[in-house]
């Protein structure tokens, strides 16, 4: 695939002595979601910001479309559209002039049209006349996503773009993402909801510490990482693991009352069968099977301990 944005060795130390980025090595594809997870300080909107202009690197390289962001920086900031976290509009402005001036910002000429457009995609074209004031917070945010379309960049970025927005806003939010990427626009998200991510990007980046611990396909990251785990409730409980079943690697829960066993789902055989064969010969009466899928949420925790340790 054609890459867009190209980082190599980003780092970013701030007045004081802290490492935000440490090293950040990313290429991202032409026309991709990515979504990167990180709890609070992991260098998630450091990155954005560098990539921005917002932000001076330290050390390293951005380029988007080849142009360096720094010695080149008007012509990768015209190919760039950013929606910060906060939401900072004028009050008493109609959303149409709010969008149209930024499309001016970028000496891009006047295009009535395409504002319309944009404002009929994001559903705001019955709020143009309304002033940013009188919006919903929901609302809001799709204004701060039409101000970053206005100049049409080709990469946009979105910084926590659901945050404090209700669930089925939240899903309303993501259905514009799906429309913007099938019409070309490369989009990066930093985002605290897994689910976000596992809805609608097509890779996952994980940063922890001014270091991107992972990037990868989400389905084949799910597919990698993913385990299934079987619970075997017993009838009557145990104090510990008999020995003739030690090759299961089982795990005791629930005061003895339970076992729990995990089963790589790439796997040709899961051993299950076998397992149950073999609780029937050492005299345990199961009560009840279920069985749990691992989540991308799982994963990402996994990982951020990892990261951390």
């Amino acid at each position: 695939m054609e890459t867009i944005v190209e980082i190599r060795d980003l780092k970013k130390t701030y007045a004081g002595g802290f490492e935000a980025l440490k090293g950040v090595n990313l290429s991202i594809n032409k026309g991709e979601i990515l979504a990167l997870l990180g709890p609070n300080g992991a260098g998630k909107t450091t990155l954005i910001s560098t990539i921005c202009g917002i932000t001076n690197p330290g050390a390293g390289s951005v380029t988007v479309n080849g142009h360096d962001v720094v010695s080149a920086y008007r012509d990768a900031r015209r190919l760039i559209g950013l929606v910060p976290q906060e939401i900072n509009l004028e009050p008493f402005t109609r959303v149409k002039d709010t969008v149209a001036y930024s499309r001016g910002l970028f000496g891009k000429p006047k295009d009535d049209a395409l504002i319309e457009r944009i404002l009929r995609q994001l559903s705001l074209w019955d709020k143009r006349m309304s002033r940013t004031f009188e919006l919903s917070g929901g609302m809001k945010r799709r204004v701060l996503i039409a101000k970053a379309l206005s100049h049409e960049p080709e990469v946009l970025f979105l910084d926590e773009p659901t945050a404090g927005v209700d669930v089925e806003l939240r899903k309303d939010m993501w259905d514009v993402v799906a429309g913007l990427k099938a019409q070309g626009t490369t989009i990066i998200l930093t985002t605290h909801y897994i689910e976000e991510a596992e809805a609608i990007a097509d890779r996952v980046g994980v940063i922890n510490g001014g270091q991107l611990l992972l990037v990868e396909e989400k389905a084949a990251l799910m597919k990698r990482l993913g385990q299934k785990v079987l619970q075997i409730d017993l009838q009557t409980g145990i104090a510990q693991v008999p020995e003739a079943l030690s090759e299961y690697d089982l795990e005791l829960i629930e005061g003895g009352q339970a076992l729990r066993y995990s089963y790589d789902t790439r796997g040709e055989r899961t051993g299950i069968t076998q397992l149950l064969s073999d609780l029937s010969a050492v005299g345990l009466n199961l009560k009840d099977i279920q069985t749990e899928q691992t989540s991308l949420e799982d994963i990402f925790v996994g990982l951020v301990k990892e990261g951390a340790a």
